[in-house]
């Protein structure tokens, strides 16, 4: 890990001491889920499922053809997952359909079935990147902070899911990471609650907000459940004689629903084996750079939020994650002008009443938003523009912003020529965020010699950092490969913020 080049980069490091944690989380090709696998499904192309002669082959089988081949399975593969025999039961259950109901099956047969639709994926078989921490319970009574960490993980057909690891930072500083305990599994899924206000602003933005949307939404409460929407939906389409584009309405209505979603894991497994896999339509091909936060509402509760990017494959959106305990996590899209593209990171507490979050709107510039509601985020206005070398093609944030008695602390990035990441840092003023009133100069982190390799050349990022004392504790990501943590003073990295220049 270095600083940029340069006589201005000796100044900082000069002026900022650093320390290298010597954490370095690579990927591991090992933690491995159990998913759902249908033949033919997976081809490209035209082509059906293959599942009933699949399922034939399997019932055709005698009896100790089936026993060998589960015994075989269950040692090659019952290490590597906590309650294998659950999933494969459930896998079966999926493809009743397709057999006889006069058909009896042994339990031995229907692991077997199970198991023949089901296929390990690996989380993180290409890359591990994009970290984001936040302190979690008290301190501890020798000083020290625990605090989880989001990582995100990508495995086969660059899809992403967020996994976590725990740790420790020490009253002196020193972080240490846990071991993560050597099962994975993704979360149960079950449906969520919609919430109206999100819905009108997500319809507006498609130029769908008219008769047929307040037909279904202003019968509904603020918040709502599918089977609720459902009703309304049947008696929309049943008017569909004296109303135009009921089918658009419908489609819009149903595919927003899906991305509310809740996801609950076993009290007894620990926060490193707990997998958030893409389940919405719009985050099939993953869930990209989870930001939390430690957000404290008016009333004093502190629940930890993140905002993430769901990708399609095709098309980007900002969701939101919302937790109290880490075990159970609600879904929900984030709609309006300030969530448009990546990189919406929120503030930690309200500010003048309103939530308040950084965003990227025009997906160069640092943008700053305000609203009344969590989901809805209609206007941006722009902090910074990118002027210097280090971020010639764009500027970003690294994570929430950060409550400090000088003001809000932000960890940007820059990009410059050769797409080259930086890591650099802003102040906001803590009363008027909208006002930037100090940055260095000079970036903080750049890639290293031995940092410019990996599945992204050239990058360093972070989607996150916390303070403990006067330790900025900031895991970051290098070359979408491995992650490593680093440490500022805050005091130093303060006294080292000059007036931005215009």
């Amino acid at each position: 890990m270095t600083p940029a080049s340069g006589e201005s980069v000796s100044a900082v490091r000069d002026a900022i001491a650093f320390v290298d944690t010597g954490i370095h989380l690579r990927f591991d090709p090992a933690r491995v889920i159990a998913r759902l696998f249908v033949p033919g499904r997976e081809d490209v192309g035209p082509g059906d499922s293959r599942a009933t002669p699949v399922v034939d082959r399997v019932l055709a089988l005698d009896d100790a053809e089936t026993a060998a081949t589960m015994a075989d399975i269950d040692e090659r593969f019952d290490h590597r997952h906590r309650q294998l025999h659950d999933v494969f039961r459930r896998h079966a259950s999926l493809v009743d359909a397709r057999i006889d109901d006069k058909v009896e099956i042994s339990d031995v047969r229907r692991l077997l079935l199970g198991a023949t639709f089901t296929h390990e994926y690996a989380i993180e078989g290409a890359a591990l990147c994009n970290p984001s921490a936040v302190p979690v319970g008290p301190v501890r009574a020798d000083g020290s902070q625990p605090f989880v960490m989001s990582v995100r993980g990508i495995g086969e057909g660059h899809r992403s899911s967020i996994g976590f690891r725990s740790g420790s930072v020490t009253a002196r500083g020193i972080v240490t990471i846990d071991d993560p305990v050597p099962f994975a599994v993704a979360g149960r899924w079950s449906d969520g609650h919609n919430d109206r206000s999100v819905f009108h602003a997500g319809l507006a933005a498609l130029g769908d907000d008219h008769e047929n949307a307040a037909f279904v939404l202003d019968a509904l409460p603020d918040r709502f459940t599918d089977a609720e929407l459902e009703r309304h939906l049947v008696g929309l389409a049943a008017d569909g004689v004296t109303r135009r584009n009921t089918t658009t309405t419908i489609e819009h209505l149903r595919a927003m629903a899906r991305s509310s979603y809740d996801v609950s894991f076993d009290t007894d497994t620990d926060v490193s084996e707990r997998v958030l896999w893409p389940s919405a339509p719009a985050e099939r091909h993953g869930m990209e750079d989870a930001r939390f936060v430690r957000f404290v509402d008016d009333d004093g509760h502190t629940r930890y939020l993140a905002t993430y990017t769901a990708f399609d494959g095709e098309h980007i959106a900002q969701h939101l994650l919302t937790t109290d305990d880490f075990v159970t996590f609600q879904a929900s899209p984030i709609v309006g002008l300030a969530a448009v593209g990546k990189g919406l990171a929120l503030f930690p507490r309200k500010v003048g009443g309103r939530y308040a979050a950084l965003s990227r709107h025009d997906r160069e510039t640092n943008a700053i938003a305000f609203s009344d509601h969590l989901g809805v985020w209609p206007t941006a206005d722009v902090l910074q523009v990118p002027s210097r070398p280090w971020e010639l093609l764009q500027l970003g944030n690294c994570g929430p912003p950060i409550e400090t008695e000088a003001g809000w602390l932000v960890l940007t990035h820059g990009v410059g020529a050769m797409r080259t990441y930086a890591i650099g840092a802003v102040l906001l003023d803590l009363d008027e965020p909208d006002r930037l009133i100090g940055w260095l100069d000079t970036p903080l982190l750049t890639p290293g010699h031995s940092q410019r390799d990996g599945y992204v050349p050239n990058v360093v990022y972070s989607c996150g950092g916390f303070v403990h004392g006067d330790h900025l504790v900031l895991p970051y990501g290098i070359a979408d490969q491995t992650i490593s943590v680093v440490t500022f003073s805050v005091a130093e990295l303060l006294d080292a913020m000059v007036p931005p220049t215009t």
